[in-house]
């Protein structure tokens, strides 16, 4: 009987017959008397049930209440005929099958009267299927997104595989149109519902689908997390299929923004199960998976978890050549990794990272990929060994070439290569010499702190170099965008660099003539009385400067 053929009513009516056959028959029954005592219990519950739902005004033409009710007549059927059986002693099957049948028709009553409940307490009844249109006007877009999404996420609860595959096609649909259709779905309970449908195999895809669509939702996430999802998105990684454990990792990917959450994520099997993902996965869940892993690198506490011989190879193989996204992502994984980390960089430098940074840099296709590039061998050359290896491997010229690029933060970056190098005499003069000193003297008037602070810190330690003196006085603005630094009435800027940059000049009388011409001397001044270091030292020397100059004079 399909639930087309019958309404609600009949449904209702069909129901109450065979609950009165029954209660007739259950109460003679002999085997198996204390299951069938378990049943009867169950089957006391229903009649009341069925009258609360036919009570409401949408009752007989309610979709969801009509399969419900169809359901019911099933298994009372299905009981009918168990208990005929047993009052008949017939043999036909074993004792243990018929205790496992009666089991069964336990846990099917239990599940209708849990879903019978639920249909109550969802309200979707209480909704009149067609609204009068006559002096009204037209329920609201976002009521109307509200009643779908109850109705959906109702048949998700309480309907067969089929109607709750149909009800998750529907749901996706509605999460697709924008995000303030996902913010009324979530708002009517949707994320339990989710997250409980992660341990179906049959719905396991689909839900995953649904909450990484939920994770892109900033004003969802909460939500998600309150729920407890990252580990269950952990346990897809580790046994769902290639499409849930990419859909796993695009909602840990968006998930992952908090140390906290990085915590969970990481603190059982979820980088193994990652890195797996990294070698065997689709591209797109390679280039997901690797974006997680960057963000639990960013937690220091993590990091320790990534000492692996193993897991270097994938991530230094997959910044070498996956997808762009996936170079992008492993690559700024192993520049959080290297971040103040001796270790994990003597390990990258013997497994053949600067080989891998070489092709990143020189095929980086945005800015940012080019800016993880320039960071991670930044990071790398503060490495005695790392640092010989960039030299011998041609990468001063790439440094410098990205001193003049246009991106703010590649600059920065490459100005912070060039400090790391710098605290080297021999590299300092080889990055003079490449040409660094032009480009970093233009940053000193970058229109970020950073970009004005990296540059000065660059020049204050390549300065000791006299070639690099040389370059620096050529520039014919070097010395006046020092000095602009300099001036007190600029909050939260260090003075040592700029400082130290003048200081390293003020040997030569020509300087110290455009050091005073620029004004140098009342910003010391005025910096001396602030006691910044340096400061009265530089300003002392200037006025000796100024006081023979005067003498020189006929």
């Amino acid at each position: 009987m399909k639930v087309a053929d019958q309404d609600g009513g009949s449904l209702l009516q069909i129901s109450r017959n065979l609950l009165h056959f029954l209660s007739l028959e259950i109460s003679q029954v002999q085997s198996f008397k204390g299951k069938w005592g378990v049943v009867k219990t169950k089957l006391d519950q229903l009649p009341s049930l069925i009258t609360d739902l036919s009570e409401f005004p949408s009752f007989s033409s309610n979709l969801l209440c009509s399969e419900l009710l169809q359901s019911v007549s099933q298994t009372l059927t299905l009981a009918l005929e168990l208990l005929r059986k047993c009052s008949s002693h017939e043999q036909a099957m074993g004792k243990l099958h018929m205790q496992s049948n009666l089991d069964s028709l336990s846990m099917k009553l239990d599940q209708h009267i849990q879903d019978g409940e639920l249909l109550i307490k969802s309200g979707i009844l209480q909704e009149n299927p067609t609204p009068s249109l006559q002096g009204k006007k037209l329920t609201s877009r976002r009521e109307a997104i509200r009643a779908n999404a109850r109705t959906l996420l109702t048949k998700l609860q309480i309907g067969n595989l089929e109607s709750k595959h149909s009800a998750m096609d529907s749901l996706m649909g509605l999460l697709q149109e924008d995000d303030k259709s996902v913010i009324i779905a979530v708002t009517q309970g949707m994320v339990p519902v989710l997250v409980h449908l992660l341990d179906s195999s049959e719905m396991r895809e689909k839900a995953v689908f649904a909450i990484s669509r939920v994770s892109y939702v900033e004003s969802c996430k909460h939500v998600l997390i309150a729920e407890g999802v990252l580990s269950h998105l952990v346990r897809v990684l580790e046994c769902g299929s290639g499409f849930a454990k990419e859909k796993a990792c695009v909602a840990l990917q968006a998930l992952s923004f908090s140390p906290e959450n990085s915590r969970v994520i990481g603190s059982g099997s979820g980088i193994s199960a990652l890195m797996e993902i990294c070698v065997i996965g689709t591209l797109a869940a390679q280039a997901s998976a690797a974006g997680v892993l960057k963000n639990l690198a960013s937690v220091q506490e993590i990091r320790p978890h990534f000492m692996d011989e193993g897991y270097i190879r994938v991530l230094i193989g997959l910044a070498n050549s996956g997808t762009p996204m996936a170079m992008e992502n492993s690559a700024e994984c192993l520049l959080n990794l290297t971040m103040d980390d001796d270790c994990f960089r003597l390990l990258m430098t013997n497994l053949g990272v600067i080989e891998c940074l070489k092709n990143l840099y020189d095929s980086a296709p945005t800015d940012r990929s080019q800016e993880i590039a320039i960071g991670l061998v930044k990071n790398l050359a503060s490495s005695a060994n790392a640092a010989s290896m960039l030299v011998s491997s041609g990468f001063i010229p790439r440094i410098v070439n990205a001193l003049s690029l246009g991106e703010t933060g590649v600059r920065t970056m490459a100005a912070m290569a060039v400090s790391e190098l710098g605290s080297s005499n021999e590299y300092a003069k080889l990055v003079g010499e490449a040409g660094c000193v032009p480009p970093l003297i233009r940053m000193l008037e970058g229109k970020t702190v950073s970009e004005r602070e990296t540059s000065g810190r660059a020049l204050s330690l390549i300065l000791t170099v006299e070639g690099n003196r040389r370059a620096f006085r050529k520039e014919e603005k070097g010395i006046s965008f020092t000095i602009q630094l300099l001036d007190p009435s600029i909050h939260n800027f260090p003075r040592k660099n700029p400082i130290s940059i003048l200081s390293s000049l003020s040997n030569n009388a020509k300087s110290r003539k455009q050091m005073v011409a620029h004004g140098a001397c009342a910003h010391l001044e005025r910096l001396s009385d602030m006691e910044v270091p340096g400061a009265k030292k530089l300003l002392e020397s200037l006025s000796r400067g100024k006081l023979w100059n005067m003498l020189a004079k006929p």
